[in-house]
């Protein structure tokens, strides 16, 4: 029994070097394995061009002038002089409302008025002659003037039933009929004029002092391609205490009818033009605790730079301090990169 013992512990004892011999042969580096490999990443080679410094904003475009159409006295319409959609000059007669009564009114007066003048012409001699006291002739001056008043009273009633464009612009669909009764709450037709047009807007309450009277506005409207510009013309004196903005307005020439009144307009609000400005994608930039850096490619290889940023719009930012022009900044692959990392630069159209 013993001797089998000792066959089993020499078997172990011969086994065991074996495995630790096989195991220290793996441990060994490969052969072959190169050095630091080469990344490739996207960059540009920073030049100075135009930078817009500029506020987006949302707004509407309404008409340069607009106006409900509505009868001042209430009567029958006997004529409307205006086709719907049309455009209409400024002074025309657009519609016109029975006033047979107030005629007759007015020729009454007229009568009366005659007779009342004549009256006060023979008061006046008979005056000089004393042949009627101070008080018969001044009551016959006041009927005189009565009589006037009330003929420049319904002459103004009259002209009420006429309705003349105010201004010259684009008329709408009609609301009545030859024939209908109308009163003061009654809309006949709307009345636009739109060329040119207005754009309102609003814009953060800390931006109030960098916008003024003339500056420069980019819009687009939904459903047409183009870029418009106009001008503030208008900037509301106070600030909004629910939503802490600032209303203007602004001014757009619409010669060939473009714009259309109630379209949502996307608003840009040009600032001001910086002449040689170092712009980089916001991508490029790495936070830091204390700023911000970018990778520069240098003589292939990749070199941090601190900067300081400026101006930033929704996909660019301005660099003021920490690059140069000519400078060639990595624009993508920043998380593979490291201080001296071996580059190679795929540049960006």
């Amino acid at each position: 029994m013993l001797q089998f013992k000792n066959y089993k512990w020499l078997i172990l004892t011969l086994v065991i070097p074996f495995t630790l011999t096989g195991c220290k042969g793996t441990s060994k580096e490969q052969p072959g394995s190169s050095g630091p490999k080469t990344i490739t990443v996207g960059g540009m080679v920073l030049q100075p061009g135009v930078l817009e410094n500029n506020i987006l904003a949302t707004g509407n475009v309404i008409a340069n002038e607009e106006v409900e159409l509505r009868s001042e006295v209430p009567g029958r319409i006997v004529a409307i002089n205006f086709d719907e959609g049309s455009h209409v000059n400024k002074g025309s007669l657009l519609m016109k409302i029975d006033d047979r009564e107030l005629q007759a009114q007015l020729k009454k007066l007229q009568v009366d008025e005659k007779q009342a003048k004549d009256d006060l012409y023979r008061k006046e001699k008979l005056l000089e002659l004393k042949a009627v006291s101070q008080e018969e002739y001044d009551k016959a001056f006041n009927t005189h003037g009565i009589t006037q008043a009330e003929i420049e009273l319904v002459r103004t009633q009259i002209s009420k039933t006429e309705i003349y464009a105010p201004f010259s612009g684009q008329i709408g669909l009609r609301q009545v009929s030859p024939g209908g009764f109308v009163s003061s709450s009654t809309l006949v037709a709307r009345l636009q004029q739109t060329d040119p047009v207005k754009i309102d807007f609003a814009i953060p309450e800390k931006y109030r002092g960098k916008v003024l009277k003339g500056t420069m506005i980019k819009f687009t409207v939904e459903g047409n391609d183009s870029t418009f510009t106009g001008h503030v013309y208008a900037i509301e004196p106070k600030i909004d205490p629910a939503t802490r903005n600032v209303s203007l307005r602004a001014l757009c020439s619409n010669p060939k009818g473009q714009l259309i009144p109630g379209s949502f307009a996307k608003v840009d609000i040009i600032l001001d033009n910086i002449r040689d400005a170092l712009v980089i994608p916001s991508e490029a930039i790495i936070p830091m605790m204390n700023g911000e850096k970018v990778f520069v490619s240098s003589n292939g290889k990749a070199t941090t730079r601190i900067i300081q940023t400026g101006i930033r719009t929704e996909t660019k930012v301005q660099v003021i301090k920490g690059l140069n022009p000519g400078d060639t900044v990595i624009t993508t692959g920043l998380l593979q990169l490291r201080e001296d990392a071996s580059v190679k630069i795929r540049m960006a159209k």
